[in-house]
Parts: structure tokens; sequence; C-alpha cells
């Protein structure tokens, strides 16, 4: 080939676009490689940067990284160092963590590592009630709010107008107006629909200091991600009541009703006295992370008496978000499903685990521990349904029971170990919650709270269809190609 040709080979637009693309490829390979993630992670990345030229390179520059801000990421550091000390700064003279440095036993060592995670203690002194009838929540939120005499702090991921959802926002307005405290913090995308609307002008109107989380626009692309979403659910009244959950403030009856998958089934937990702490100060974090007011002059203003026990219920507070602990409520989970003897029960609208927590679950079932795992039968996205249900083969021949909820989307998020111990609050068992989502959860060691979250998964069983593991092996080709295509996506679902 002549200098010429050479020349003209070299300085064609396809050689130039190729040589970029060569270049892209192995720069954001080598980046993806030297960020140590997950394997199932890791790949699924480099397939789609090699294989979707420049598209996938986009793709990784917008979400392929947690990125989350340098100011952010500074507050969380801030926030986390603070956490135990301002929580402990709520509570009356005398109240103590408990003491589990010298026990040896599997609850004591999840305690620990909880503590070291997040720097929430295993703390006693609380009082529990599980309610799972969907509407007698939010009615029972909104007479809390009505009761109110100081303070009301709410957070939530999804807001939707209509039926007894309006009922807390008429609460709130009441409360407003008669100098209570309100502090209402509501996702930016989860409740997108929600902002639009008229409903944040009239709190607003009434007094209701209401704040977006993690807003989203072309400048926030720019500094960091803008799917890392704030999925907790937390009402904290005048440090007198707290609940915590998978619900969202939204009637059922009024939401998503054209998705397909009936209404949304969840559950609340109703927390008075000492687990209020560390409950407000995840909370009054979140707020200060988006105000930029400090979080001690946040917890400081109301006048109130430190919070005193109520009951006997021990519980630690996990909350977990990139920048914030990383994947803590993933190890306190997998670390739990570990220690299960006897039985194990757990419930997720969404299943798409990592691989320790495959693994653990396998490994479970291998050892004898009857497994039962409850999912809806119909989920409202079409892709992470086909993603989920991945997963079937390999529990199945573990031994792991799989049960189809018929009776509508079960969105409680909630796991039952043995006969003491249990997991509750706003975590899905899927990446986005364990990588991507600022969650939170409560890990219960209380026998009656356990045997409540049995009955109420008892109820849930007795509207589900066991998955036949010879039924789910004989199904299609088609089937099986959709559902392990899409699996090789489901770390970025």
């Amino acid at each position: 080939m002549s200098f010429r040709g050479l020349a003209d080979f070299l300085l064609h637009p396809a050689t130039i676009s190729l040589a970029v693309h060569l270049a892209l490829v192995i720069g954001l390979c080598v980046r993806v490689i030297m960020r140590r993630r997950p394997t199932g992670v890791t790949m699924s990345w480099l397939l789609l940067i090699a294989g979707i030229p420049y598209l996938g390179g986009l793709a990784y520059l917008l979400i392929g990284e947690r990125r989350i801000g340098r100011s952010r990421a500074a507050g969380l550091l801030d926030l986390r160092k603070a956490f135990r000390t301002h929580s402990a700064g709520l509570l009356a003279p005398g109240v103590l963590p408990v003491d589990v440095s010298s026990d040896r036993s599997p609850i004591a060592s999840i305690s620990r590592m909880g503590e070291r995670l997040t720097g929430c203690p295993l703390v006693g002194g609380s009082r529990l009630e599980l309610f799972r009838d969907t509407e007698g929540i939010l009615t029972r939120i909104a007479r809390d709010i009505d009761g109110a005499q100081a303070s009301v702090a709410m957070e939530f991921y999804i807001w939707n107008a209509g039926g007894r959802g309006d009922e807390v926002l008429e609460a709130l307005i009441r409360a407003a107006e008669r100098g209570v405290r309100c502090q209402v913090l509501v996702d930016a995308l989860g409740a997108r629909a929600w902002w639009k609307g008229d409903q944040p002008a009239r709190l607003r109107g009434a007094g209701v200091e209401l704040v977006e989380a993690l807003p989203v626009g072309l400048f926030r692309t720019v500094v960091g991600r803008t799917d890392l979403r704030l999925h907790r659910k937390i009402v904290v009244i005048d440090r007198a009541v707290a609940w915590i959950g998978s619900m969202n403030l939204v009637d059922p009856k009024f939401f998503k009703q054209d998705a397909g998958v009936g209404q949304w089934i969840d559950a609340m937990v109703r927390v008075e006295g000492v687990a209020i702490a560390p409950l407000l100060t995840v909370l009054m974090g979140d707020l200060s992370l988006e105000t930029a007011q400090p979080l001690a002059e946040l917890l400081d203003p109301y006048g109130l008496p430190k919070i005193a026990p109520r009951g006997d219920a021990k519980l630690q507070v996990i909350p977990s978000g990139p920048g914030q602990n990383g994947d803590a409520l993933l190890q306190m989970i997998v670390a739990s499903v570990h220690a299960a003897q006897e039985q194990l029960v757990l419930t997720t609208p969404y299943l798409i685990p990592d691989e320790s927590l495959l693994a653990a679950l396998r490994a479970a079932a291998a050892r004898g521990v009857d497994v039962d795992l409850i999912v809806p039968e119909k989920v409202d996205s079409l892709l992470t349904r086909h993603a989920c249900r991945s997963y079937f083969d390999e529990l199945l021949e573990a031994g792991v029971r799989i049960r189809l909820f018929r009776g509508g989307l079960l969105h409680t998020k909630s796991i039952r170990i043995d006969h003491d111990l249990a997991i509750f609050g706003t975590v899905n068992l899927d990446m986005r919650s364990f990588w991507l989502n600022y969650e939170v959860a409560l890990v219960i060691n209380d026998r009656d709270f356990v045997a409540a979250l049995r009955d109420l998964h008892e109820s849930y069983l007795r509207q589900c269809d066991e998955l036949d593991r010879v039924a789910w092996s004989s199904r299609g080709v088609g089937s099986r190609l959709v559902q392990n295509t899409l699996r090789l996506a489901s770390p970025l679902l």
C-alpha cells in the first residue's frame, strides 16, 4: 500500500471511528476492572461497553458508577462519624446500648457487625406493633399526626394523591396550622407525578417544610447519578411514635391501577421507645444533606423530653446507601441467612440477588433449613419479572420453596430467621436496593415481633401457589432464553 493509500485509510472516518471506539473500550474496561465490584456487575458492563459502540460507554459514564458528588460524599462521611453521638443525645439519661461484647451467639455477632458497619448499636427498650392493613395504616398515621404537639418529620419515596393518602395530607396541614413543625422529605423521581400536582403547594402554603430529595436535572447528571434514590419510608412524631416499613404514601386503590398486577400489599411497624432515636437521626440526616442545615440544629429545636424506654424489644436500625456505608444491609442479610438453623422465610417484590446472597440461600436449604421465598406472581416491570425468574432454577434445585403470591403485588420486604430474629424495612432483595438506593431496615431480636411476622407470612402463604420444580424445568426454550438474557442485565436493573 502506498503512503497516500495508507494515509487515506488512516484518515477515513470509519477508521477514526473504530480507533476512538477501541480507545474508549480499553479505557473504560480498565476503569471497570479496577473498581473491583461483583463479578456479575463487572461482566455486564464489560459486555455492554464492548458490544454497543459509544452508547455502551455513554451508559457507563451516566450510570455505571455510584457517583454522588463531592459535597454529598463529604456530608455523608460527617453524618456517619456523628451518627451514634447524635442518636444517643436524644435518649434519656442512663439509657445504654445492649452489651453484646462478650456474647458469642449468632445474633450477638450480627449485632456487632451492624454496629461496626453503621455506628448504630443494638438497643433495647422499644415497643413494636406490626400493621398489615394498608388502608388502616394510612388512617392510623393520620391519627398520630393529629395528636402531634411539637413535631412531625416524614420521608417517603413515593407520594400519590387520592384515597386514604389524602387523610395524611390533611392531617399534616392541620398540624402545621396549629403550630406543629412539620418537615417532609419526598424523593424527586419516585414522586415525580405528585410534585407536578397541587398538593405540594397546599402543604407549603400551610407552613409545612417540604423538601425534594435528590433532585434530577442536567447539572445533577454531570456531578452525580440521577438514579440514586431515597427509598426510605419513615415517620417520626413528637419523638414518641415512629413508623417504618415498605409502604409509600399511597392508597393502593388509587395507585398504578392500570399496571395489571392488582393492589400493592404492604406492611408497616409502629415503634415506640428507644429505637425512635436512630430512626429520627437517619431521617434528619437525609434532611440535612438536602438543606445544608446542621444535623444538630435539626434535632435540637423542639424542646421535647428525652426518649425513654417503652417495651422490651431489642433491635438495630441499619441505614444503607451509596457513600453512607456501602453494602451494610446486604452484609447483614447474608449473615442472617447463614445464621438460620430451622426456618427462613423471605418476602420481596423483586428478586435479583447478588452472588453472595444467592449462595447463602442455597447453602441454607442444603444444610436442612426450611427456606420459603415469597414473591408476587406479577410485578410492575416486565424486564424485572423475567430477570427475577432466571434465578428460580438454581434455588429450586437447592431445595428452596418458591411461593408465587397471587393476591396482588406483594411489596412487603421482610425476613424471618428461626424464632427470634427478623429483618423488616424498605430493602428489596435486588441489586438496586443493595447498591443504588438509600434504604433502612430494622434488625429485630424479639420473639413477640417474630411471632407476629410469622402470622403475617402465613396469611401470605394462604394466597400463594408453590412453584413446582418439574413443571418449571419443562418451560419452553424461548422463555429460558429471554430470562437468562435479561439476567445478564440484572445488575443494572
